[in-house]
């Protein structure tokens, strides 16, 4: 749903949540597109990854980390978006994106992920993302299921 802001600025968001999705995905015979990851983050960006303690992380070190563990014990990873929602106000924004995980071909998690971003040099730019995992069968909002996001 394109809520208070330019739709261009929410197509140009909505594009920039599904690279994010599209490029941390792996298989053993195809790596992850980490470099397309890397673009959408500004350099002093901070990531909160579900686990507890709340601990940032750098992207580099996110990056590394999931990079490790391709190799190990995650060998393909995949999300698809299921619905977003997004509101801008000048060079702000904030998107809330729902999500389908699914490790190693079998594990099959549902999940919220929010970021800050602002548009610096005409480029929309995410400085925080944060995400939490449905547990204990919660279930994801109904409103952000609901908001499809566009193409």
């Amino acid at each position: 749903m394109k809520t208070g802001g330019h739709d261009d600025d929410i197509t140009q968001i909505e594009a920039m949540i599904r690279r994010q999705f599209g490029s941390l995905c792996w298989t053993p015979e195809r790596g992850a597109d980490w470099n397309s990851f890397a673009h959408d983050f500004s350099a002093e960006a901070v990531l909160y990854p579900a686990s507890r303690p709340a601990r940032s992380q750098s992207v580099d070190a996110f990056m590394a980390r999931m990079k490790d563990l391709s190799q190990t014990t995650l060998r393909s990873f995949r999300e698809r978006m299921l619905g977003a929602q997004i509101r801008t106000f000048g060079n702000v924004a904030m998107a809330a994106a729902a999500c389908e995980i699914t490790e190693n071909d079998a594990e099959v998690t549902r999940g919220v992920e929010m970021m800050l971003l602002i548009k610096d040099a005409g480029a929309w730019r995410i400085v925080a993302q944060v995400w939490d995992t449905a547990k204990n069968g919660a279930s994801l909002p109904e409103d952000l299921l609901s908001r499809r996001p566009a193409g």
